[in-house]
């Protein structure tokens, strides 16, 4: 019996994908509503929302990229505590810059940036944050003493 995925079931497939299963199975998670049955109706409900899903993708690709676009402009300027010879106290977290990029009225999760490395030294850097699957905008950081 042929099935269109309502959830993804583990080594079975994804939401939306459309499966033939045996029928005690099939039944079994029609029943659990992980699966509907493939029908006309219901191979058109599919279509009209992988076109919404599609739809949807689009935009928040181009939001990301405008987003981006107004990153790569802006530098973050962090003071920092130094040391002797002008060392840093400890390394600039994604918090701190997620906090910075706040006020500017951009709001990234911390968990969207990236860093290569630790950022624990005087100067410019340059981290990537990923807006989107597909786009990542880079972002200059200054450190200077306080």
């Amino acid at each position: 019996m042929k099935v269109i995925l309502l959830k993804d079931i583990k080594k079975q497939g994804k939401k939306g994908e459309i499966k033939e299963f045996a029928n005690g199975y099939a039944t079994f998670l029609i029943k659990n509503k992980d699966a509907i049955a493939l029908t006309e109706g219901s191979m058109k409900h599919l279509q009209k929302e992988n076109l919404e899903k599609k739809q949807k993708e689009e935009k928040d690709i181009k939001e990301a990229k405008e987003i981006a676009k107004q990153l790569e402009k802006i530098t973050i300027t962090i003071k920092v505590k130094t040391g002797k010879e002008d060392r840093v106290f400890g390394s600039i977290s994604t918090k701190q810059i997620a906090e910075e990029l706040k006020k500017r009225n951009f709001v990234i999760d911390k968990k969207k940036i990236q860093l290569k490395n630790e950022i624990s030294s005087l100067g410019y850097h340059e981290i990537e944050i990923l807006l989107h699957k597909k786009v990542i905008a880079p972002l200059k950081i200054q450190l200077v003493k306080e």
